[in-house]
């Protein structure tokens, strides 16, 4: 058996599969995020633990002897976040999460030095790890002077659950930190926010073994000795691993809290100016591109909570058949963007309201809103050099066939449904645990689910998205001008 542990803002993920990659159960655990100023966001460390403690406790229960077989865990986790220890490994205050965007000055400061572009191949975004130091050793330099490690979520699971400050690849690329190119740790940018590798964990692939289960956790849970616990991998490439995304031209959809679109790379392809975040991915020698949104599916639980309708009573309103865009517009910048804008101060808006705008229609234009920022991300994944000929879509938002219609219509692709399953991030860390226990071929084991059935572009609708996404596209510039 093998264990996956995702580590998501809402809370934990514990997902146990068998040797033939079969789910054989999962369970949760609930995480809060604490926001004691605008544009704030941070979790305690403490709860993550209570969380995954909380969710391996319901696979005891439910599943003892499965879990009891244990051999390998992998680990999957939300990225960016600055998690901040002393000499003793005690947490020195909450973890900055990847939302929180009071760091906007600083990674402008540091995006300003041209090495941070060259040497990580992405532009420094507020959410990313080392502006928060730079926040931290300018606002709280009490706390800075005492870091003695900075641990990435997920990590700070693995040293609770082995001991070990260890990280991967995938994750450690979203700190600002990372050679990208040679999946190594720069010593020059770190310097430049007054770190050194020292305070750094180590770095492996996350298909590799990276610490064993401690001998207490292990009892308790009922596992033997040995339980080997594997580099794992960020949220989304973690993602990938579940959906197989990891072939030259695999790409996928990702409609969560977030909205990604997710490329794999057999080579290192960055382009910062095009703000597509060039990372490693999970396996050795191999990178992935991404284009990020703040808001996705949380576009339209806020639309939800404003209305006092449910998100899916706001959905079943619009029918089951794509209609073409009325004239009113969303933009989708509840939290800022990051691409193509890296714009933390920008917000939202409606454009074009009229008496006759019904619920209905402002509906309509979440969800298309929501379409033409994925589309700014695949126009911004082509000027970095990937060209994309079908995507697969997952997460809460893909449940809606409507909304995948509206995204396949705006991108002009068809998008691929994957059959029933949990091909998510829990999925993916299940895998990698796996590969690390086993040494098996990641290639073998990374495969893509079969496709329940394909949403395909509107063709009698494709000039009117594409009238309305230039529409989108100029209301940008002309709204940031009132900021």
């Amino acid at each position: 058996m093998y264990l996956g542990i995702d580590l998501g803002t809402s809370g934990v993920k514990a997902l146990l599969i068998d040797g033939e990659q079969r789910i054989v159960g999962s369970a949760t655990g609930a995480c809060d995020v604490l926001r004691p100023h605008p544009g704030w966001s941070e979790q305690d460390p403490a709860d993550w633990i209570r969380a995954t403690q909380e969710a391996i406790a319901g696979l005891k229960a439910s599943h003892p002897t499965e879990l009891a077989a244990v051999r390998g865990i992998g680990l999957s986790g939300h990225m960016h976040g600055a998690t901040l220890l002393d000499d003793s490994d005690s947490v020195l205050r909450p973890c900055i999460l990847w939302n929180d965007t009071r760091s906007h000055a600083e990674a402008a400061a540091l995006d300003a030095d041209p090495q941070f572009r060259a040497i990580t191949g992405n532009i420094v975004f507020p959410g990313f790890t080392a502006p928060k130091l730079a926040w931290v050793a300018k606002h709280e330099p009490e706390v800075f002077a005492k870091v003695r490690w900075v641990l990435l979520p997920k990590d700070y699971l693995r040293l609770w659950l082995t001991g070990e400050h260890m990280s991967d690849m995938s994750d450690s690329a979203g700190t600002s930190w990372l050679d990208t190119g040679k999946r190594a740790w720069s010593e020059s940018l770190l310097a430049a926010t007054g770190l050194s590798e020292r305070q750094m964990p180590s770095l492996v692939e996350g298909t590799a073994p990276a610490g064993t289960l401690k001998s207490d956790l292990a009892s308790g849970w009922g596992m033997g000795a040995g339980v080997v616990v594997a580099g794992g991998a960020g949220d989304n490439a973690a993602s990938a691993c579940g959906m197989g995304t990891i072939g030259e031209g695999q790409a996928f959809v990702s409609l969560g809290t977030s909205g990604v679109l997710f490329a794999a790379n057999a080579r290192y392809l960055p382009n910062p100016e095009s703000a597509v975040h060039a990372f490693c991915h999970a396996l050795p020698d191999t990178w992935h591109q991404m284009g990020v949104i703040l808001s996705a599916t949380d576009a339209l639980n806020w639309h939800a909570g404003v209305t006092g309708r449910s998100a899916s009573e706001l959905t079943r309103e619009l029918g089951d058949t794509l209609q073409a865009p009325t004239g009113v517009t969303f933009l989708p910048y509840l939290s800022g963007e990051r691409t193509p804008h890296n714009d933390a101060t920008i917000r939202g808006a409606f454009i074009g309201l009229g008496h006759e705008s019904s619920r209905a229609v402002l509906t309509q234009a979440v969800l298309e809103g929501v379409s033409f920022a994925i589309r700014d991300s695949l126009e911004a994944l082509r000027r970095a050099g990937t060209q994309l000929h079908r995507v697969t879509a997952i997460g809460g938002g893909s449940r809606s066939t409507l909304w995948l219609a509206s995204i396949a219509t705006a991108l002009d692709l068809p998008v691929d449904v994957p059959a029933d399953g949990d091909f998510g991030a829990a999925f993916g860390a299940a895998r990698l645990g796996l590969v690390a226990a086993t040494a098996a071929d990641p290639l073998s084991v990374f495969t893509p689910p079969k496709t329940a059935h394909t949403v395909a572009p509107v063709a009698s609708l494709r000039e009117a998205y594409d009238d309305a996404y230039q529409r989108y596209g100029r209301l940008y510039p002309a709204i940031r001008a009132a900021y």
